[in-house]
């Protein structure tokens, strides 16, 4: 049984995942958070904030603080924090796990466009609608700064940096949110096209079924791919599984 273990945090599955390993006796959980958001919910267990500088540094802080699993929980999109973790295993010798949520598929009545990346987000909008919602987080706004010609609502938990699309309505709020929230915004801003990040989950994809509702176009941005030879699992119960733990 592993007696300490880093959760690199962020994520609702993270955050379950450590009321889980701290309810059990024995076993220490740290969960790392990048501090991107001003107050982050509480979890259990003991909480670091801030990076580690890199693949070395998680490694250095791996050894110096005897840890025995680490748990990639990250948001999907984390592409540097999951592959620095990677990196981090294989020098130290230290299991790993990556936990992701499985991304989201269409249903009957969706009209959705993928996109590769922000930027192939933003090539597309201009023939799809002119009032957008950017469900997107409020890092990478940069890539629709030149899209001088439509109207964006950006919801976001803490205001977003510079730069920023020159016509941005800024909706500070944080979710989960309803079906019945998402509709009621779409349509107060009269929203003609969504475009959001393939994340995953139930709790955020209350947007979705709101668009599909109104008969909106979606621009839905896909994940980038996990490093190479790393697999991930879809939910606590398959971390735990690898850790070698039962229900508890």
């Amino acid at each position: 049984m592993p007696a300490h273990v880093l959760i690199l945090g962020g994520t609702t599955e993270a955050r379950r995942l450590a009321d889980d390993l701290a309810a059990r006796p024995g076993v220490r959980v740290t969960t790392s958070l990048a501090g991107r958001v001003a107050r982050p919910g509480a979890v259990a267990g003991e909480v670091r904030i801030g990076g580690f500088g890199g693949a070395q540094g998680l490694a250095d802080w791996l050894r110096t603080h005897d840890v025995d699993a680490l748990v990639d929980a990250t948001h999907p999109f984390a592409e540097t924090i999951t592959a620095n973790a990677a990196r981090a295993a294989a020098a130290t010798g230290v299991p790993a796990v990556v936990l992701r949520r499985p991304g989201w598929r269409r249903a009957p009545g969706d009209h959705w466009y993928d996109v590769p990346s922000l930027a192939g987000a933003a090539e597309a909008l201009p023939g799809l609608g002119r009032r957008v919602f950017l469900s997107t987080g409020r890092l990478g706004l940069a890539a629709f700064a030149h899209l001088a010609d439509l109207h964006f609502v950006v919801r976001s938990v803490d205001p977003p940096g510079p730069p920023l699309p020159p016509d941005t309505e800024l909706v500070l709020a944080r979710g989960p949110f309803t079906v019945a929230d998402e509709t009621r915004l779409l349509r107060a801003h009269r929203i003609e096209v969504l475009v959001t990040k393939d994340s995953g989950g139930e709790a955020t994809a209350a947007k979705l079924t709101a668009a599909r509702d109104l008969g909106l176009p979606v621009v839905v941005v896909r994940r980038p791919p996990l490093p190479r030879g790393v697999t991930a699992v879809p939910d606590a119960a398959g971390v735990l599984h690898r850790l070698g733990l039962g229900p508890a």
